[in-house]
């Protein structure tokens, strides 16, 4: 299910709950809406509020933390390719099959992560030139000399480097967020928004903040899902570094 639908699932659910706290409080006998009642409410739900802020922030914390960390190796991934491609120039013309495949294992990379069409699959496993004829047009060269030995040493510990990387990327594809732990959540906010909507008066002022404080909520789940989503959601990571060095190859 897709982080709007989620999000708006949420919004409806929690906005609803407020509703029916307001329509089960005109069936409620008036000694349960009395002042001892609603302190002792109050102080049940400060608790609840206080766990689903707690988890919450860890949740978007988390989310946010390993959307930071693929980002960072997007980027990573971009500036080494580069080098591997200067590596490659500096060694001489018998690396031209070498630039070539990276080149097209590059520009492969960037169609399947951030594919033209929008909501098209994002695929994040490595192809075969990435693991298999890129590393072989690379440990096929014959050094000639000292220099040229150094630098073919330098592109084989390179591209074995950015082999594990893009396997790291694909690995790292799996939900970091946990189902059960959303799920708790949503419920602990449900029951909040219950309980305001037992003893808020029913009018259009305490309607309309229940309503923008489900939007809120609703967006910070959406967030999270969001950015658990890091190359195929709204915010996703910014192909720009890849692009960037896609056209810095065979330069």
């Amino acid at each position: 299910m897709s982080p709007h639908a989620v999000g708006l699932i949420v919004f409806a659910s929690l906005f609803g709950a407020a509703l029916l706290g307001m329509w089960v409080r005109t069936w409620l006998p008036g000694h349960h809406l009395n002042p001892e009642a609603k302190d002792s409410v109050r102080v049940a739900m400060g608790t609840v509020a206080t766990m689903a802020a707690l988890v919450l922030g860890l949740l978007v914390a988390s989310t946010k933390g390993t959307y930071d960390a693929e980002r960072n190796e997007s980027t990573q991934l971009a500036s080494r390719i580069i080098y591997l491609d200067r590596v490659l120039a500096m060694y001489g013309l018998e690396t031209a099959q070498a630039r070539d495949e990276l080149r097209e294992a590059t520009s492969g990379m960037i169609e399947r992560m951030w594919p033209e069409e929008r909501g098209a699959q994002v695929v994040l496993e490595p192809n075969e030139k990435w693991s298999d004829e890129l590393p072989k047009a690379i440990y096929s060269l014959a050094p000639k000399d000292e220099v040229q030995r150094a630098l073919k040493d330098q592109a084989t510990e390179m591209v074995d480097d950015l082999g594990q990387m893009r396997w790291l990327l694909y690995e790292q594809a799996e939900t970091s967020v946990s189902r059960a732990m959303l799920l708790v959540v949503i419920l602990w906010l449900g029951i909040l928004f219950l309980s305001i909507g037992l003893f808020a008066p029913p009018n259009v002022t305490v309607v309309v903040a229940l309503m923008l404080s489900a939007v809120s909520v609703s967006g910070a789940i959406y967030l999270i899902l969001e950015l658990d989503m890091p190359y195929g959601g709204m915010i996703g990571i910014s192909s720009q570094p890849m692009r960037l060095a896609l056209s810095h190859l065979g330069q």
